[in-house]
Formats: structure tokens, sequence, C-alpha cells
């Protein structure tokens, strides 16, 4: 059982270049053009055509692969959100999240993260839902692949977006 990362996938993780601390030249890159350096950054967020393949490999045999792209933080709220019951606190009179299924949770977020033409072919595919007895494609992620193979799927949807950088922590602490 495993997942076989897609090369780019290993440069995407880590965008930063490494830059010794104090040469200021190598810092000064966009220096005087601010405005192209915030648009290239926001442009390298809401890109669409990012996708990086996914495949899963048991016994040393493809079974199948997917596409995925990056996430932006609302879309990792909005999974979030749908896999955490709410209940409504009688004290204060407002909704507090009480749990959150994680399992479905961390499915919602393949699910998401695999780009539309995938996610149609494989987890939105109505003859298997009706082999495996399940009701949606984030279920079917839950009967397809096994709790490693997630784990390592969602580890690489995070590096490509960004949330695997310890590079940009060290520079901002330095």
């Amino acid at each position: 059982m495993s997942v076989k990362p897609d090369e780019e996938i290993m440069l995407a993780a880590d965008p930063i270049e490494d830059v010794e601390v104090g040469t200021d030249e190598e810092l000064k890159t966009y220096d005087g053009d601010i405005l192209h350096a915030l648009l290239a950054a926001a442009n390298y967020q809401q890109s669409e055509d990012e996708t990086y393949t996914m495949r899963v490999v048991r016994k040393k045999v493809v079974l199948f692969t997917f596409r995925v792209r990056p996430l932006s933080e609302e879309q990792y709220d909005r999974c979030r959100e749908k896999n955490t019951k709410y209940v409504r606190n009688k004290r204060i009179g407002v909704k507090v999240p009480e749990s959150t299924n994680s399992v479905r949770y961390r499915s919602q977020l393949i699910y998401e993260a695999t780009i539309p033409e995938d996610r149609a072919k494989i987890w939105d595919n109505k003859q298997m839902w009706e082999k495996l007895n399940v009701a949606s494609g984030v279920d079917a992620i839950d009967k397809i692949l096994m709790s490693g193979e997630k784990d390592k799927i969602l580890e690489q949807i995070d590096a490509i977006s960004g949330f695997d950088n310890n590079e940009l922590e060290e520079t901002t602490k330095n």
C-alpha cells in the first residue's frame, strides 16, 4: 500500500529558495516593484491549471491515478464546517462546535482537491456507488482508500497548498 507523489509535488512543497541570512541582494528581487510581487503571489494561489498526479499503488500495481490541485484556506474551512456538528449553547444563545468527524473531513479534503474531471470519473461514479453501497463521493473515498493512503495524499495536498512550508516560518522569525 502506497501513494506515489508526482515529482512536481516535491518542488511545490518548498517554493521558497534558500537565501543566506544577512545578504540583502537576494531578498530584494522585487524591490521597487512590490505591486508585481504581490500580484505574482496572488496568481500563484488562484491558479486553476496547477494539478498534480496521485497514484494509488498496492502490491506494486498502480490501481488508479487522479489529479489534485491546491486548496485555498476557504476551501479547507468549508470542508471543516461541513463535517462539524454544532449545538446551541443555551446559556449564551449561540451555536458552538461540539465535534468534528475527522474521518469524513479528511475524505472531504481529498474530494475537494480532486480536479472536477477526475472527481466525476472516479469518486462520483454511480455504478461504483451502487456496488460499494455508498451515497456520495466522499463516502466512496472512505471505502476505497486506506487510512495511510489518505494520510499521504493529504500531506501532499497540504504541501502544494502551502501548509507545509517550514522555510517561510524560519524567514519570518529572522
